[in-house]
């Protein structure tokens, strides 16, 4: 990303999770443990959906693509964020930091559209099984995932497009760990009516469409699984629904806390907080979820370590 020609600040500092020198350290460490646990996740995920035939299809394809998106989107805020805690001054070029802006709203985007994507897919599976085939083609699967990451193209694109015309003079200190649109308009020598507007529209459409459709699609899915005649089945199937639904509600609760309030209502410290859920808990927490919670990937690691042991 090229500086903006109406810019004068060349680099900017963050103020990072917390002022307290004691901190550092043990924030470092834990986030550090969190980053690990998130790469080996997701990575280890996208490996064994690859190498396992029984898992090509359109659930885990969904999947796989979901465990890129974590590892893009935490890979873009957690370095430098781990960086900035053994570093004496927390400081950014203008350039990289709109690049990381840029990159962070591709991934973020991505995340909120492929969730809905995938609970889209469970809807078919549970609601329509006769017709999954069909309805859940590999051609349709390609079409979705293309669409979501074109979502988040076009997304970042305006998002970044417009903070580039925002002027920035004097204060470059970011309350913040890393570029996001409210802490570095807070920073703004401009007027940001327009861009705050743009903010507020487009994380409306981000958050809330996907929020419905996955409500939407868990709705009808609770409503077939009341339907099973089995309790075994049906308390499996509920326990399966609820713990994506408390990872989609986590992701989703502390991005709307983030973008859908105004300004004037806003705490940068709250929405520090609510961050750290969707950038750096989030990724983490989806590979453990959607692994954890289902046999078909249990079974299929399982296979695979044994494999390794008799090698």
């Amino acid at each position: 990303m090229d500086r903006g020609n109406n810019s004068e600040v060349s680099k900017f500092i963050f103020e990072g999770l917390t002022q307290r020198p004691e901190l550092q350290i043990p924030l470092l460490l834990r986030f550090l443990s969190i980053y690990v646990v998130t790469v080996v996740g997701n990575l280890g995920m996208i490996t064994l959906i690859s190498i396992t035939s029984h898992l090509h299809t359109p659930m885990y394809y969904l999947l796989s693509s979901l465990s890129f998106i974590d590892l893009c989107h935490s890979t873009v805020i957690t370095p430098k964020m781990l960086v900035n805690f053994v570093s004496e001054k927390n400081i950014i070029s203008y350039n990289e930091c709109m690049t990381q802006l840029y990159f962070f709203l591709i991934f973020i985007i991505a995340e909120c559209h492929m969730l809905a994507a995938m609970a889209y897919d469970r809807y078919v599976a549970i609601c329509s099984p006769l017709l999954y085939n069909v309805i859940m083609s590999h051609q349709v699967c390609i079409w979705l995932v293309g669409g979501v990451y074109m979502m988040g193209l076009v997304g970042a694109t305006v998002y970044t497009g417009f903070m580039l015309r925002v002027f920035f003079c004097k204060d470059n200190v970011i309350n913040h760990y890393f570029c996001d649109l409210n802490p570095l308009l807070e920073l703004s020598c401009s007027r940001t009516y327009i861009n705050e507007v743009v903010v507020v529209c487009l994380s409306t459409f981000n958050i809330c469409i996907p929020t419905l459709t996955i409500a939407s699609s868990y709705i009808f899915i609770i409503a077939s699984i009341l339907h099973i005649r089995s309790t075994e089945g049906r308390s499996k199937a509920f326990s399966t629904c609820s713990s994506h639904m408390a990872a989609v509600g986590f992701f989703f609760g502390s991005a709307a806390f983030m973008y859908l309030q105004p300004s004037s209502v806003s705490s940068m410290e709250q929405g520090k907080v609510s961050s750290v859920f969707y950038t750096i808990l989030v990724p983490m927490l989806n590979p453990l979820i959607y692994s954890l919670r289902n046999k078909d990937v249990k079974a299929a690691m399982k296979k695979l370590l044994e494999r390794r042991m008799f090698w």
